[in-house]
C-alpha cells in the first residue's frame, strides 16, 4: 500500500549451477535457460517486498528477477492504462485493481497452481492473495500524556477539538490505506454521516493529510502528532519494538484489503519463470509474509490470537475501482 514514487530494487548475480536441477518451487532448468529477468511491479510495503525477495532467493531465483515498486494509485492507473503492453511480467497489487484490469482487458494468465482461501468468495483463477491488511487507530502514548489527551476509542473521537492539529491521516487519492478509514465511516454512519465525521477529522488533521499510507505512522512514531490512522500490523510491530506507539481498534470496525499476485498474459512472449515465481511466493512465502501481515488467508493458516483485531468487518459492497472513485469523491467533498 505504498504511495511514494517508484523505487527500483535490482537484484544482481547468477543462479548457482546446482540450482538448475531444482524442481517444483525452485528454478527449473528449462525456464532458467530463458536468461531474461522476470520484471515484478509491486505496490507492496518494504516488509512484503523483502519477504518475497527472501522467498525467491531461497528457492533458486536469485538474480533472475527485478522488483520495481510504486504507489498504489500510480501502479493501478498504469495497469489499467497499459494492459498487456505493461513492461512487468508479474504484478502484486491491491486485488480490486487486478479485478478491474481483468474485467476490462482480460490481461492475466490463469494461474497454473491450485490454492484454497478461507473465504471462498475471494477465490480467483487469475490472482492469489499475498497479504491482508487491516486499518486501525495509532497513537503515541507519550504525546497523549504530555497533552492530557484521552485515548480515542473510535474514529469519530478524532473529530474532538482536543485533537486539533494532532491527527494524521492519508489522502485516499494517493493511497488505498485511507480507504480502510472511509469504508469504516460509510459502513457505520452512512454516506452523509461519513462526510460529517470525515470533515471533522480533516479539520483536525490540518497540514497532516498525507500522500503516503505509512506517513501517519511515521509522524506518530516521531511524536509530531498524537494520533494517526494506518495499517494495524505496522503499529503492532512498533509497539513490540518498545516504541511509544500503541494502537486502538476503532469501534466502527477494522476493515481490510488484500493485495494479490498475477501473471501478465503476453502470449508467446510470457517469461516462463513468471508462473513459477508466482507459485513460489504463494506456496513458500506465506509463512514469511505472515510475520509482518498476520491475517490468515489460506486454508490451513491461523491468525495468532494476540494479532487478531477486535472488530474485523467486511464492507457490504464489493470492492471495485468504481466504488473507490465514489469514495474519493466523498473524501474531496470533505476537505
Amino acid at each position: 500500500m505504498r504511495a511514494k514514487k517508484a523505487a527500483a530494487f535490482i537484484l544482481t548475480g547468477a543462479l548457482l549451477t546446482g540450482m538448475l536441477g531444482v524442481t517444483g518451487c525452485g528454478a527449473s532448468q528449462a525456464s532458467a535457460a530463458s536468461g531474461e529477468e522476470v520484471i515484478i511491479y509491486s505496490n507492496a510495503d518494504d516488509e512484503a517486498v523483502e519477504a518475497m525477495k527472501k522467498t525467491l532467493d531461497e528457492n533458486g531465483y536469485e538474480g533472475k528477477y527485478l522488483f520495481q515498486t510504486f504507489g498504489t494509485s500510480e501502479l493501478g492507473g498504469k495497469v489499467i492504462a497499459e494492459g498487456t503492453d505493461i513492461e512487468a511480467d508479474v504484478l502484486t497489487l491491491s486485488t480490486f485493481y487486478l479485478d478491474s484490469a481483468q474485467e476490462q482487458q482480460n490481461m492475466f494468465q490463469k494461474l497454473n497452481f491450485d490454492y484454497t482461501l478461507l473465504n471462498a468468495d475471494e477465490q480467483r483463477d487469475y490472482c492469489a492473495p499475498i497479504t491482508s491488511q487491516e486499518g486501525t487507530i495509532i497513537v503515541n502514548t507519550e504525546v497523549l500524556a504530555e497533552n492530557g489527551l484521552a485515548m480515542p476509542t473510535s474514529l469519530k473521537d478524532l473529530t474532538n477539538p482536543e485533537y486539533k492539529d494532532l491527527v494524521s491521516v492519508t489522502d485516499i487519492k494517493s493511497s488505498s490505506t485511507a480507504w480502510l478509514l472511509i469504508q469504516a465511516l460509510v459502513s457505520e454512519y452512512g454516506e452523509d454521516g461519513a462526510k460529517e465525521v470525515l470533515t471533522g477529522i480533516y479539520q483536525n488533521a490540518g497540514p497532516h493529510i498525507e500522500t503516503s499510507g505509512s506517513a501517519p505512522l511515521k509522524k506518530v512514531r516521531a511524536g509530531e502528532v498524537a494520533v494517526g490512522f494506518g495499517l494495524r500490523q505496522q503499529a503492532v510491530a512498533d509497539k513490540a519494538d518498545g516504541l511509544p506507539v500503541d494502537f486502538v481498534d476503532p469501534t466502527e470496525g477494522n476493515f481490510s484489503l488484500t493485495e494479490s499476485i498475477a501473471v501478465v498474459d503476453k502470449g508467446e512472449d510470457t517469461n516462463p519463470l513468471a508462473q513459477e515465481m508466482a507459485e513460489c511466493i504463494i506456496t513458500k512465502g506465506r509463512s514469511e509474509l505472515q510475520k509482518y501481515y498476520p491475517n490468515a488467508i489460506y486454508e490451513g493458516e491461523t491468525t495468532d490470537e494476540e494479532n487478531s483485531s477486535a472488530y474485523p468487518k467486511v464492507f457490504p459492497e464489493p470492492l471495485t475501482l468504481e466504488l473507490l472513485e465514489k469514495h474519493q469523491e466523498l473524501s474531496e467533498s470533505c476537505k
